[in-house]
């Protein structure tokens, strides 16, 4: 995932799951008891193969697409969606991100990434790379199926690498995009425990991510 660039914690519980962590932001979703799938669609997110997002801003391009691929994390079988990464043309990250969605809910879990960085065209760090079946990780609740104004929950559980809260800050946003005018979209905001900084994001129903703090989306679709 993009790297978060104040981090404000808070009370949190996610309609339909029981919080379980120290600071009260949803840890525990559940995920025992659910029946996943690496395929399907949820309000919010496309986890199709060949579903494809673009989005630009800045001279920086981020290209995420739902591959043919599936990673077997723990128990659990994900679907591979890698996230490309340019500035000014030239690569600066790829990411290999494993989800799973629950059918029922529409809720999209997050198992971690594989990470590469480049400069100058080779690869120099893995920096934010993790995985749920590592000792003290599990999933993360990415994007939910029926978010509710409020709503916060971790979308990475990582200590020590990645500990990513989100809060849904609204579910009636509207926003004009390269690619069009999109109603009725989430709206989040992602913190860091472990840096300072935020992200804004905002999803587009039947589509998915259509804003990424200044990345607008400029193109999406089926590409194979």
């Amino acid at each position: 995932m993009r790297q978060i660039v104040a981090v404000s914690m808070a009370v949190a519980v996610v309609a339909g799951c029981a919080a379980s962590s120290s600071d009260d932001w949803t840890q525990d979703f559940g995920i025992e008891k659910r029946t996943l799938s690496a395929a399907g669609e949820g309000r919010y997110f496309v986890l199709k193969p060949g579903f494809q997002l673009v989005l630009e801003g800045g001279g920086e391009k981020i290209v995420i697409t739902v591959l043919n691929e599936t990673e077997r994390v723990g128990s659990i079988t994900t679907r591979v969606v890698e996230e490309r990464e340019t500035q000014d043309g030239r690569l600066t990250e790829v990411s290999r991100n494993y989800f799973a969605i629950d059918p029922a809910t529409g809720d999209v879990f997050y198992f971690g990434e594989a990470v590469d960085e480049y400069e100058n065209g080779q690869v120099v760090s893995h920096g934010g790379a993790w995985r749920a079946d590592e000792p003290g990780c599990k999933p993360g609740l990415l994007v939910p199926g029926r978010p509710v104004g409020g709503d916060r929950y971790y979308q990475e559980i990582a200590p020590g690498k990645a500990m990513d809260p989100a809060e849904s800050v609204s579910v009636t946003a509207t926003l004009r995009t390269p690619a069009g005018l999109f109603t009725d979209c989430l709206k989040t905001e992602e913190t860091s425990a472990l840096k300072a900084g935020k992200s804004l994001k905002t999803y587009a129903p039947g589509i998915g991510l259509i804003q990424d703090e200044d990345l607008l989306l400029t193109s999406y679709g089926y590409v194979q």
